[in-house]
């Protein structure tokens, strides 16, 4: 396979610094957006673009400005807060930025790179489990599930209007990972979900496109 252009959001650390340097192994081109650089990522090999934040579509239209094509992009970025109902009034400043981080951030980074997309792209975005309605057995987690849930219904929109461009769209559960989001806690190591996470990348094709999958390839519930 020759070098692709790989382009990740939330890259500075956790399983989008796992994914960058995936790739970067594999000789691809990395550009990994970040509102922060760690020194991490910048020992990676990656291209840093610091100051990109997902819910501004200026950041996103200068990142898209310094590459020529995209074959492959993930949005990987997110915010997650825990709020029981208790707390939801309290608790809506959190609530509203996991919406504009997790669902409206995908779609304005899509937004922004849509001309970029190679014909064949594929676009990832990383959404989770919590965001399906039929898998809610714990309720809670408000803002979290909300935004999850939204971003699905993105996903399944951006298949259907990326489809003419024969760009396929993933919607990957990367299990629970510990990284700093979920304290640490986990069932698995943010390298282990990466790998899994770029093996259904690379098999996502037209007749997977918009489906909503585990990074173990488990077909998911919505």
């Amino acid at each position: 396979m020759s070098a692709q252009t790989i382009v990740i959001t939330g890259a500075n650390r956790g399983i989008g610094l796992a994914i960058a340097r995936i790739y970067r192994d594999r000789g691809d081109r990395v550009v990994a957006l970040c509102r922060h650089a760690s020194d991490e990522l910048r020992d990676s090999g990656a291209e840093v673009a610091e100051d990109v934040d997902v819910t501004s579509p200026e950041a996103l239209q200068r990142a898209a400005e310094a590459v020529e094509e995209v074959d492959v992009l993930i949005a990987n970025a997110g915010v997650l807060s825990s709020e029981p109902l208790s707390n939801v009034a309290e608790a809506r400043d959190r609530i509203e930025r996991q919406f504009y981080v997790n669902a409206l951030g995908p779609l304005l980074t899509v937004h922004a790179f849509q001309d970029k997309l190679a014909s064949g792209a594929k676009v990832a975005l990383i959404t989770s489990r919590m965001g399906s309605i039929a898998d809610n057995s714990s309720g809670g987690s408000y803002g979290y599930r909300m935004s999850k849930a939204a971003l699905n219904a993105v996903g399944r929109s951006l298949a259907i209007d990326l489809a003419p461009r024969a760009v396929a769209v993933g919607l990957l559960h990367p299990g629970y990972v510990r990284t700093d989001m979920t304290g640490g806690r986990g069932n698995v190591e943010p390298s282990e979900a990466a790998a899994m996470l770029v093996a259904r990348i690379d098999e996502l094709d037209a007749a997977k496109s918009g489906s909503f999958r585990h990074a173990n390839g488990e077909e998911l519930p919505w």
